[in-house]
């Protein structure tokens, strides 16, 4: 008889695989607004994260020596951190429900997953632009911007066309 319980769910314990997102251009770009404001929460709190930590690690640091106000404050830290980390999983949760990837939680770059000439490639934007002006083929480093002829409303040219 086996020690491991039975699973209701699946048996290999891995979650079920969802379905590959891909958005084209008008779509990604009215997804924006939505996905700015989640993106400029994730840098608030990431920021708000990064300047709490060294306060917490001072506090704990002399945890034996401090008086009953610093261990107040020392527990309200903790308590603001842990907070700050469940916003940001969630908000992060939030853009992987989107399909979106977030790259950089520091200066806010994400990538809205698409496909180029049967290629996997992805939108890519940063918090602070305007609106969604570059993309690359998956595994790429650097972002392109996207061609004017991409733009809505723009006539196809053909070769050979003057």
């Amino acid at each position: 008889m086996s020690s491991s319980p039975n699973r209701a769910s699946n048996s290999a314990g891995k979650s079920p695989r969802r379905k590959d997102v891909s958005l084209d251009l008008n779509t990604a770009r009215r997804m924006l607004p939505l996905i700015r404001s989640i993106v400029s929460d994730i840098v608030d709190t990431q920021n708000r994260l990064t300047r709490l930590a060294p306060e917490r690690d001072a506090l704990d640091d002399s945890r034996r020596a401090l008086d009953w106000v610093s261990r107040q404050r020392r527990y309200a830290v903790h308590d603001e951190l842990t907070q700050a980390e469940k916003s940001l999983a969630t908000a992060a949760a939030e853009l992987d429900a989107l399909g979106v990837a977030l790259i950089d939680p520091n200066a806010g770059q994400v990538d809205i997953p698409t496909r180029i000439n049967g290629r996997q490639a992805v939108f890519s934007w940063r918090l602070g632009e305007d609106g969604v002006g570059h993309w690359r083929y998956a595994g790429e480093k650097s972002r392109r911007p996207i061609p004017v002829d991409w733009q809505p409303g723009t006539p196809i040219r053909f070769r050979g066309d003057a």
